[in-house]
């Protein structure tokens, strides 16, 4: 007989099939179990479309009473673009319903839950409450914070290099990496990088996989608009293109960009270096919930110090590049004491190919 987190674990696999496709939403997975069957599964597909609740009891029809409801997160209780999906649940018939975790946006924040139990209703929270958090963990932070959730992606060599002394780094990690990089990107809103990697790289940063894929927005942090107006992230046919500056907004070079379709995004500037937290919540105020931190050691560096990376994904190569001026994944300011150094808390490793990947979060986002 299948267990409470069997069929729970069924609602995260749904929910996580739409990873990128919900926000600023969270993804919600819902499984109605009745008398040992499955008579209803749904998921929240996009935002603004039906929640997950809604499909499951669609599909469940009159086979919700007296049903069993497990869903990944509270329902919510609050008219948004769909209705309070709490009063579905109070209204359907099921006698009891396995919530994963409350939900942490404070229009709800566990007023669901007291709506199903005053209805009657039994209610159990916290069935695989750490992977459900975890799976919602962009909006979690989007919800407390309000600010975009931060991941760091580094490529880089056992030695820890993640170019040469030249800066060429094509191609650390193998082909199996670097398709998971593109699936991340299709699951963001933003891929960030500083006007050091445009430079040397000129990169597109787009998502190339097989089939739809949405382009995330191209994020340049360039106080000094060094943009050239050639350079291929200018181009915004392909996505939208906005460059975090401290220059005058009116100038000849801002304007050029500006009629390339190029949004300018000006913050204050402290000490020569941009406002990385008041561009972040900026950013978020224009609807970007997550970005793909893709910089290179000086851009990684300054988020880092500043602890404005929520996540770390490390690729680690099987390859030696060695010399004194190769390139690392975090550069800037030398500290004196490994005491200094940021303490994270390794969550997971795992192959890809033939590459090693560490899924790691710092010690005060546990």
């Amino acid at each position: 007989m299948k267990l409470d987190q069997d069929y729970m674990r069924m609602a995260l696999e749904l929910a996580a099939s739409a990873l990128g496709k919900t926000n600023p939403n969270p993804v919600v997975g819902a499984v109605i179990v009745k008398d040992g069957v499955i008579v209803g599964t749904g998921l929240h597909r996009k935002a603004g479309e039906p929640h997950a609740e809604v499909h499951a009891f669609r599909m469940a029809g009159d086979h919700a009473k007296d049903a069993t409801l497990y869903v990944t997160l509270e329902p919510c209780s609050h008219y948004g673009k769909t209705p309070p999906c709490a009063l579905l649940v109070k209204e359907s018939g099921v006698k009891r319903v396995v919530v994963a975790t409350e939900d942490p946006n404070p229009q709800v924040a566990g007023r669901g839950i007291n709506i199903l139990r005053e209805a009657g209703i039994e209610v159990e929270v916290g069935i695989l409450q750490k992977e459900a958090q975890q799976l919602n963990e962009r909006f979690i932070h989007n919800m407390i914070h309000g600010t975009p959730f931060v991941i760091s992606k580094v490529a880089m060599t056992l030695d820890g290099k993640i170019a040469t002394h030249t800066g060429h780094s094509q191609w650390i990690t193998g082909e199996a990496a670097r398709k998971e990089v593109h699936l991340l990107r299709n699951e963001v809103d933003g891929i960030l990088v500083g006007i050091g990697t445009v430079l040397a790289d000129n990169p597109r940063l787009t998502t190339r996989l097989e089939g739809p894929s949405k382009n995330p927005i191209r994020i340049i942090l360039d106080a000094n608009l060094r943009t050239p107006l050639e350079a291929h992230i200018t181009d915004c046919k392909e996505a939208k293109t906005i460059i975090v500056t401290s220059a005058i907004a009116h100038s000849s070079k801002a304007i050029a960009l500006e009629e390339k379709g190029v949004d300018l995004l000006t913050v204050p500037s402290i000490n020569g270096q941009l406002d990385l937290k008041i561009a972040l919540k900026e950013l978020y105020k224009r609807g970007i919930t997550d970005i793909l931190l893709e910089g290179g050691s000086e851009v990684n560096a300054s988020f880092m110090r500043q602890g404005l990376i929520n996540k770390y994904l490390v690729y680690i190569a099987p390859k030696i590049v060695g010399g004194t001026n190769s390139y690392t994944p975090f550069r800037g300011e030398d500290i004196d004491k490994v005491e200094e150094a940021v303490p994270l808390r390794f969550e997971k490793t795992e192959w890809v190919g033939a590459d090693i990947k560490i899924t790691a979060y710092p010690v005060s986002n546990k």
